[in-house]
């Protein structure tokens, strides 16, 4: 595929870029749209993904998206009404989307829970978006508490809580490379989804 990529100079952008290629899509790093391409992008920032992603769908072009802290509903309305598929995750990694599973499963027998999300200083919205999409997946009002400190990539624990015992289920991310198999499961996927805005990873993988 010929891939627009928004945010291709990023840190998540850096890691991606060599596994798509690797992958043999053709990628191009871009701050506004241009003509001729499959799909695009978008690993930017929050007050810049909306604008990115509608102008793309403007002109026909579907989206994967992995920016978080934006609302999303324009890309959803824009979507739908030009007939073209888009699909946002808050987390690309394999591994996070299993823990959030996990997490849904748990919480059906241990309902106390709370929830640790650890990352960069650098991350711009707290709580992270995974952290957010696990607490709704957990029944949405699970405490999160989130940390921010240089040396960190992305993690997530969620602790739930018992008469006699405690369970904690836990996701780490130590490299953005871990993001690249999700973000080419959604472009493999992104012809076959339905007109508007698809979201979660987990829409993606075969169920269980």
């Amino acid at each position: 595929m010929k891939l627009l990529f928004f945010g291709a100079d990023g840190k998540v952008g850096r890691a991606l870029l060599p596994e798509l290629e690797a992958a043999g899509h053709e990628v191009l790093g871009t701050r506004r749209f241009r003509d001729g391409f499959d799909a695009a992008i978008d690993f930017t920032e929050p007050q810049a993904v909306v604008v990115n992603a509608v102008g793309c769908l403007e002109h026909g072009l579907p989206v994967v998206i992995g920016t978080t802290g934006a609302d999303l509903t324009p890309v959803d309305w824009k979507a739908r009404e030009r007939g073209v598929p888009a699909f946002f995750a808050a987390n690309f990694a394999i591994g996070a989307v299993l823990m959030m599973r996990f997490a849904e499963e748990a919480a059906r027998h241990l309902p106390q829970a709370e929830i640790v999300e650890l990352h960069a200083d650098t991350k711009k919205d707290a709580p992270s978006g995974t952290a957010r999409a696990t607490a709704e997946r957990m029944g949405g009002d699970v405490p999160i508490h989130s940390v921010r400190l240089p040396g960190l990539v992305a993690h997530q624990e969620v602790l739930l809580g018992g008469a006699g015992q405690w369970l904690t289920i836990r996701h780490d991310t130590t490299s953005r490379e871990a993001f690249a198999p999700g973000v080419l499961l959604a472009l493999e996927k992104l012809s076959s989804l339905p007109p508007g805005l698809t979201v979660g990873l987990d829409a993606l993988l075969e169920p269980t």
